[in-house]
């Protein structure tokens, strides 16, 4: 409210400081610049002498200008005190910038919802991919902001909210929202604003699961059933637990689990598994290879030879896989690390 009062003032002063520098300019023939500067020196009353000597009709002018203009210049500094005073100019900046940034987003992710899930999964991947929280709580939004997240307040089911956390331009989206009826509609506006969107969505329900894949997600994940099941785990078959938690990401941890794609440069493309020796390169195994047609090879033979778009399902330290993805990129060969 007080920004709508402040900018309707300033169009205001405007008016009058258009007015009053050329009404000097026709009334008395002087320059602009001398009109403009007497309009100023009325306005804010400092008491300055008078550009050049007025005219009967100037001073008649004058004392319009300053019944009409003083007291909209004092209306406009009391607004702009008041508005810095209160925060909602520095409120109004904030946004300009995030909007700002929210502009320039590519490839990103849209994280629907900041609760319990969406907070944990902001601070796993905050320092891997780029990401926007869309949370309409303004309590969450504070603690959002403390974080260091970027963020949009607003509801996340409706459409032109996730237009503007730049949807179109996304690469995924991860609805973690209390409501499975609002994850489904979530996952369905997504999808028709954005058909290649990568969509992963929380389902409380297990009869959920195949009403948000028919919607369009790609993943659907039940934190309760996967909970359950890692308890049961925990009983059933306590070492393969133990080796889970072990290469479960975290900064503190020795072996991670990593997926590493291979590029068309790569050394590694047409050479076999035993040939490209990445075990004495890097250190790591190769659990698993995705190829591009989707199909998925466990625990492929020596004899398997890679092809570009290969996704290696790869364990081990993070020197290691950082030296792997360095190999997979192109971006060394495999003669600089002999």
């Amino acid at each position: 409210m007080i920004l709508k009062k402040l900018l309707l003032a300033l169009i205001l002063l405007f008016l009058i400081v258009f007015t009053g520098t050329f009404g000097y300019f026709f009334l008395e023939g002087w320059n602009l610049f001398d009109s403009f500067y007497m309009t100023v020196i009325t306005l804010s009353t400092v008491g300055y002498s008078e550009v050049h000597p007025l005219s009967h009709e100037g001073r008649i002018f004058t004392s319009f200008l300053i019944f009409a203009g003083v007291g909209v210049a004092f209306y406009v500094f009391t607004m702009i005190t008041e508005a810095v005073v209160s925060g909602q100019l520095q409120d109004f900046l904030g946004r300009k910038r995030l909007e700002s940034k929210l502009e320039t987003l590519h490839d990103h992710y849209i994280i629907c919802g900041y609760g319990r899930i969406g907070k944990h999964i902001c601070h796993m991947i905050a320092k891997e991919v780029p990401f926007v929280v869309v949370e309409k709580n303004h309590k969450v939004i504070e603690e959002i902001d403390k974080a260091g997240f970027l963020y949009l307040e607003g509801d996340s089911t409706q459409e032109e909210v996730l237009k503007k956390a730049g949807i179109e331009r996304a690469k995924g989206l991860i609805s973690v929202l209390r409501s499975d009826a609002d994850n489904v509609y979530i996952t369905l506006t997504a999808r028709g604003l954005n058909p290649n969107l990568y969509i992963i969505a929380r389902a409380d329900e297990e009869h959920v699961e195949q009403k948000l894949k028919r919607a369009g997600a790609d993943k659907v994940v039940c934190p309760y059933l996967i909970g359950a099941k890692r308890m049961a785990m925990s009983i059933l078959r306590p070492a393969v637990t133990d080796f889970l938690e072990l290469v479960t990401p975290a900064e503190h941890l020795e072996l991670q689990l990593e997926e590493v794609r291979i590029f068309e440069r790569s050394d590694l493309v047409g050479k076999s598994l035993i040939n490209s020796q990445l075990r004495q390169i890097s250190g790591v195994i190769i659990l698993a290879v995705k190829k591009i047609t989707g199909e998925m090879v466990f625990n492929p033979p020596p004899d398997y030879k890679f092809e570009p778009g290969d996704v290696l399902v790869a364990l081990g330290d993070r020197d290691g896989l950082s030296r792997l993805e360095d190999l997979a990129s192109g971006r060394k060969k495999l003669e600089d690390f002999f």
